[in-house]
Formats: structure tokens, sequence, C-alpha cells
């Protein structure tokens, strides 16, 4: 595997051409009024054209603000990326949005999100983001992989994240230890 930024200009629907979104959800995690529980919700997770065109337009507004696209290549292709926005935000400014965190379904489980995390860490990190801010999907196994990357529950809430994906739950990453102390925790889930 070849983890390299990917440049704007490859930012077409060619880049994606070996890349498969599709997730077969079964449970997911939801808020019953009173408490976070799993509950039985399958569905297909997949992307469609427009979705693809949504997609480029976001990473090429994100590499045109300076922020972070990384991708991991394997001889196939495109099989992972993630995407910082190198914007600040929060009530502290403290944080930086993982907007994009997707490993190709034929390459999960192989470590390749782990280390496409630890890139989107690594640059927020180095622009003086103290968090990492992620709106991640509700589905068990992508809250497992967060939990299991010491992702917590967000202490702060966006309301913009939250509005434009209710079921997504809101979660951190501390990059910088002068926000430790105060980092909920996703145990509460």
């Amino acid at each position: 595997m070849i983890y390299r930024e990917i440049d704007s200009s490859e930012l077409n629907h060619g880049l994606f051409a070996f890349f498969i979104r599709r997730q077969a959800v079964t449970d997911c995690w939801r808020w019953d009024g009173n408490a976070w529980c799993i509950k039985p919700d399958p569905f297909i997770d997949d992307w469609t054209y427009y979705d693809y065109c949504s997609l480029i337009v976001k990473l090429r507004q994100i590499k045109a603000s300076d922020g972070f696209v990384y991708g991991a290549f394997s001889e196939d292709g495109l099989k992972g990326f993630t995407a910082v926005d190198n914007r600040l935000f929060g009530h502290d400014m403290q944080y930086m949005d993982l907007a994009e965190l997707h490993v190709s379904s034929d390459m999960r489980r192989r470590g390749i999100g782990r280390t496409l995390f630890q890139a989107a860490v690594h640059f927020a990190s180095s622009r003086a983001a103290g968090k990492l801010y992620i709106s991640a999907h509700s589905a068990c196994e992508t809250i497992s992989f967060y939990r299991s990357m010491g992702c917590v529950a967000a202490e702060w809430i966006d309301r913009s994240h939250a509005s434009k994906e209710p079921y997504d739950i809101q979660l951190e990453y501390v990059c910088n230890e002068k926000y430790c102390h105060i980092s909920g925790s996703i145990n509460q889930l």
C-alpha cells in the first residue's frame, strides 16, 4: 500500500474507479431518549454517481483552503482516503473537521483506516488543532473503529454537522494534551 497526499488535479471520477464504498449495515447506535443502545437497522450504504460528484467538489474545496486530502493506493488505484478541513471551529476554536475517512470494502480490516486516521491526526496537530471533530456514521462497525482509535463523545456539538446527518454520532479525538481534561467518554455509548 502506498500512502500519499492527493493532488487537486487527481480529484475527479477516475480517482474512484476502483474504490468500493459499499457497506452492509445491520446494527446502529441510536439514542432512545434516555441512553445510547444498539438497534437493528439493516441497510446497504453505497454512493451514487451524484454522491461522488458532491464528494469531489467537497474534496476540491478542502484542498483549495489548504486542507488535507490523503489516500491509500494499491496497484489497482485508490483504496482509502481521508480529508481534514483546515479551518478551526468550536467554542474555543480548538477543532478541525475530519471531513472524510473511508476504506474500500475490498480492503477493510487491514489497518488502512488506522493509518489514514493517524495521518489526519498528524495534519491537525501540525496545524495547532486541539481536537479532530468527527461526525461518525452510527453503524456499530464504524463506532467500534473510532473507539479503537481513542475517540470519545464530543464535548461540544457542532449543530451544522448534527443537523446534516441526524443519525451520526458526534465524536472527537484529542490531538493536543492541553485538551485532555475536557474530553468526554464514548463509553456512554
